[in-house]
């Protein structure tokens, strides 16, 4: 569908292809990463972010998602870490949200271009589109910054949690349905040059759905995933290192391999040890699966 005021637009099918890779049909070619929102309370200064980043380097990891740091540390800074340390910046969740992808959309893109990084990420929907009345607005606000950012060679990414799987019908919209989810409409309202989405396993698995039908649907847009597990603790689901709890991670693998997924970046809001030991089970364990 085309939003009503807009006109058609196309990007390069050059950067489409760059940014999303073609599909790993033979080779296990992804890539494993850390979402560092998991260690988040020892990147807030320079200093520790730079000891951080080579306590992950030394688990293994060769490429990291920026999330959560201290907003005082320049991007010119955070790239000289990285690089110095061999990790490569594959994407972002930027401090300040949607509003600097909706105010400050050349500046970021300028940032990212420091960084080396060619995926924005938006890590959750503001709360006052959440909901039937404002659900088509997200669309009609975010859909010229996505442009831009599609012009720049970069690509726009969507992290997901449960709440997109609720279902209405979207006043305004003209493809509004009582059965259709919030993720779907966002899959057509915005083409896949556009928007690109990060899809969490675990919240995927929250909302009540299958993982692997949702890796399937979205195989031409998740170049980067967030892989987190889920286990139970007494009678409460609790998120856990990858392949220690209860997601079926033989299925996921096997469907990821058939996406254009390129990065798979291990996250844990929450750790029941040392976010740095939760980080190096799942590293360890993704290994011993044929990923690095």
């Amino acid at each position: 569908m085309t939003l009503k005021g807009y006109y058609t637009f196309y990007i390069p099918n050059k950067f489409a292809a760059a940014l999303c890779g073609s599909i790993n049909m033979e080779e296990k070619t992804m890539k494993v990463g850390a979402q560092l929102y998991t260690v988040r309370t020892y990147t807030q200064t320079e200093s520790d972010f730079k000891d951080t980043i080579e306590k992950i380097a030394k688990i293994g990891y060769q490429t990291v998602q920026i999330s959560g740091i201290g907003k005082s540390i320049r991007p010119e800074k955070v790239r000289e870490i990285c690089d110095e340390a061999g990790v490569k910046i594959v994407l972002t969740h930027d401090g300040y949200g949607a509003e600097r992808i909706l105010n400050d959309t050349e500046r970021l893109i300028r940032e990212h271009d420091i960084l080396g990084c060619d995926y924005i990420g938006l890590g959750a929907m503001p709360d006052k589109y959440r909901n039937p009345e404002w659900l088509y607005h997200f669309a009609k606000d975010f859909k010229e910054p996505a442009r831009k950012i599609a012009a720049s060679g970069k690509l726009l990414m969507y992290h997901n949690h449960h709440f997109e799987f609720n279902k209405f019908a979207a006043e305004g919209a003209p493809d509004a349905a009582p059965d259709k989810r919030i993720l779907e409409y966002l899959m057509d309202w915005f083409t896949l040059e556009e928007l690109g989405f990060t899809l969490d396993t675990y919240w995927v698995q929250a909302a009540g759905a299958d993982v692997c039908e949702w890796v399937r649907r979205l195989k031409d847009r998740i170049p980067c995933v967030h892989l987190k597990d889920m286990e139970m603790v007494g009678n409460e689901a609790v998120m856990a290192p990858v392949m220690q709890g209860n997601l079926n991670f033989p299925g996921i693998f096997k469907e990821l391999e058939n996406s254009c997924c390129k990065y798979m970046l291990v996250e844990q809001d929450t750790c029941r040890t040392s976010p740095f030991d939760c980080l190096k089970v799942s590293y360890d364990n993704l290994v011993k699966a044929g990923y690095r």
